[in-house]
């Protein structure tokens, strides 16, 4: 069932995306040559502390995970696609890290993923980042009072298509509020038209992820948690939690 969100609850959600901008904002800054991906996850459990914030992510554990999961952020270096446990190896110059990251603040929650290189990046990773930028900002923009989940889908899928790059099926974005799962669905590719229409207090996490090869396979890693390209090749995911308003989507978890 859709949850409708007051303004005033929109407004207490994007004080909790607040606090994950800046959770966000530090574990990047941490994002250095020789630092352990568990460095980044520190950095941000200082943010989320200071604001007063709880990790929707910290603990959490859906029916397929083997295990809670134990950080308050997502490390998926490489050709980790989403759900990375951050460990103890040191990132290296030119890793492609992809960052995910919750709050739950006053019985709200936020969530945002961005993808980065760590010192100096190569080209098609550049490439690969602004794909998944471009296309989460395609399905911001589809996502207005009177469209449908599906034009959402089928912006972020053209953009991730058109430039070459495989997307992982059963993946994609989710309403969010007081928790930060909640319906409906929100696939990265389908047809407009399509699925439940929106509405102004309709809050969505609206989250592309971009496979480098062009492949759309993946596979779960022995932690199982990470989700792997099955090509080895590298992945971008870029995510922000996006409300339905009469007056256009308002971003809530941007800087």
């Amino acid at each position: 069932m859709v949850k409708l969100k007051t303004d005033e609850n929109i407004a207490a959600m994007r004080e909790a995306g607040r606090v994950v901008a800046r959770a966000l904002a530090a574990a990047r800054k941490a994002a250095v040559p020789g630092v352990p991906a568990t460095a980044l996850d520190r950095a941000a459990r200082e943010v989320l502390a200071e604001a007063g914030a709880d990790s929707p992510f910290l603990g959490y554990r859906p029916d397929w995970a083997p295990t809670p999961f134990p950080a308050v952020v997502c490390v998926s270096v490489n050709d980790a696609i989403v759900h990375g446990v951050p460990d103890g190896t040191p990132l290296a110059d030119g890793d492609l890290v992809s960052l995910d990251c919750g709050a739950l603040l006053g019985g709200w929650a936020g969530d945002s993923a961005v993808s980065f290189t760590v010192g100096r990046g190569r080209p098609e990773d550049t490439r690969l980042i602004a794909a998944a930028e471009e296309a989460m900002a395609a399905g911001i923009a589809a996502a207005r009072v009177g469209n449908r989940i599906g034009d959402i889908a089928h912006a972020i899928g053209t953009v991730c298509r058109k430039a070459g790059y495989g997307v992982p099926d059963g993946f994609g974005g989710h309403g969010i509020g007081r928790a930060m799962h909640e319906d409906p669905g929100v696939p990265n590719e389908g047809r407009p038209g399509r699925g439940m229409r929106l509405r102004h207090g309709m809050v969505l996490a609206i989250e592309p992820m971009l496979l480098a090869g062009g492949d759309d396979g993946y596979y779960t890693a022995r932690d199982g948690w990470t989700m792997r390209t099955l090509d080895g090749s590298r992945a971008a995911h870029a995510e922000h939690t996006v409300a339905i308003t009469d007056a256009g989507p308002r971003v809530l978890t941007a800087p």
